[in-house]
């Protein structure tokens, strides 16, 4: 009974020595719950390299190392003074189910027909006059200009991809593409081949 109550002691003397010795834990700051503009424009900077918008919307220069963006012609789409029909390659894309691309990899040729890369910039003649809710729907639900009763959105844009980003994300790509350099580029309508 000794060795139980002295076994007892020890253990309630090694509690309250643990407890005491304790340092009350450092509080965090709170997170801040509103980004600034700053903030949300870097996160759709962000987002746009991630998801690799540069790729289409972006015409290339053709290097040693292939071909790699023209950041001074940064989204503006397929360069209207450039042609490209795909008419000449009209049977191998319907017979092997292929698609083309342009040389600049801005425009694309295959079984839907010619689709051209959109000028995201702020310019009226890219997504300059487009409401955050107009992107948001053009990227939602695939309608161009973000308006009902547009056509879709062509392929290659994967906007049923993106169409899964959250509101926050997609209003940061938009502030995003308000900061870039307006590019006075109207991008030719889709055609069939």
């Amino acid at each position: 009974m000794k060795t139980a109550i002295a076994l007892f002691a020890a253990a309630a003397a090694t509690l309250i020595l643990f407890t005491q010795c304790q340092t009350e834990p450092a509080k965090a700051n709170p997170p801040s719950t509103s980004a600034t503009t700053q903030d949300i424009v870097a996160r759709g900077k962000y987002i746009m390299g991630m998801a690799a918008c540069d790729d289409c919307h972006t015409p290339k220069i053709m290097t040693p190392q292939g071909p790699v963006p023209d950041m001074n012609r940064r989204f503006m789409g397929h360069p209207a003074e450039e042609p490209f029909d795909g008419a000449d390659k009209k049977q191998l894309i319907e017979s092997q189910h292929v698609a083309i691309f342009s040389p600049g990899l801005t425009a694309f040729a295959g079984p839907w027909g010619v689709s051209f890369a959109a000028n995201l910039t702020p310019d009226d003649t890219g997504t300059g006059s487009w409401t955050e809710a107009q992107f948001i729907k053009a990227i939602r639900e695939g309608k161009s200009k973000g308006m009902d009763g547009t056509r879709p959105l062509m392929p290659p844009m994967p906007w049923p991809v993106y169409a899964t980003m959250t509101d926050e994300d997609l209003k940061a790509v938009y502030a995003f593409l308000r900061t870039v350099k307006p590019i006075h580029n109207a991008v030719p309508n889709p055609k069939p081949l």
